[in-house]
């Protein structure tokens, strides 16, 4: 890697900075136990990753900690631990999803129950509906030479494949199930994508309470009331919010 300008290096300690509030931010979230989790975030200018060490408890974290990741090698270019196992899955997101700047990953208990079940999570309303455009789909199962070989590289594989395959944009379904594991979510930044993680998790136990209350799988939102809740806080035509005027 090339000699990094100050300018530069002090935009690295901040992305480590930010990382370490996120992984902070998605325990107080109640999506983590343990070490079930991980938060990453990319600066595109420089092509570098910072990621989550693996296995290090959330309140060991400090900037310093957080390893940098070449984007395009994967290699680890500073920091002395290493980092997370899903790093992996993280490289293959951000050079699939330009618009991904930061990448969540738990194990949330009701995105993983649909997950396990190999089901995508529905969309039922307008609070599903604010965050995420489509239903939030489920990948297929790892093959067995997949789980074998680069298991999490192919992981990132399987979820760009369940995108292309379906024509769901990333940018308006920012999250994911990877089948018998968990969700991905992610955003133009740590804070959207912590809240993108908020928000999958939520609208989970949501649809399974509906289930349980409907006592089957209940009906979809009407399609005009999905993208209309979508729209009106996403893309050119948005207005919610104290934008310009």
């Amino acid at each position: 890697m090339r000699s990094l300008n100050r300018t530069e290096l002090q935009q690295l300690d901040s992305l480590r900075a930010a990382v370490v509030k996120a992984n902070l931010d998605i325990v107080s979230a109640g999506l983590v136990l343990l070490t079930w989790g991980n938060v990453s975030a990319v600066n595109r200018s420089l092509n570098i990753v910072a990621i989550k060490p693996s296995g290090v408890s959330y309140d060991e974290l400090t900037p310093e900690l957080i390893p940098l990741v070449d984007l395009e090698t994967g290699d680890t270019i500073e920091g002395g631990m290493k980092p997370s196992s899903d790093t992996a899955t993280h490289l293959e997101l951000y050079r699939a999803f330009p618009g991904a700047g930061a990448i969540v990953h738990t194990h949330s208990h009701a995105a993983v129950c649909f997950a396990q079940c190999h089901l995508d999570i529905p969309c039922l309303g307008t609070t599903h509906a604010d965050h995420f455009l489509t239903d939030i789909p489920v990948t297929r199962g790892l093959r067995q030479s997949e789980i074998e070989h680069d298991y999490e590289l192919n992981t990132g594989r399987v979820i760009v494949e369940r995108f292309t395959e379906s024509g769901i944009d990333p940018k308006h379904t920012p999250g994911v199930l990877v089948d018998q594991h968990g969700p991905f979510a992610w955003g133009t930044d740590v804070k959207t994508a912590v809240e993108n993680a908020v928000v999958l998790e939520a609208c989970a136990r949501m649809a399974l309470d509906c289930s349980r209350l409907s006592g089957k799988s209940p009906d979809p939102a009407d399609r005009v009331l999905v993208e209309k809740h979508f729209f009106r806080k996403h893309g050119p035509t948005a207005y919610y919010g104290q934008g310009p005027v």
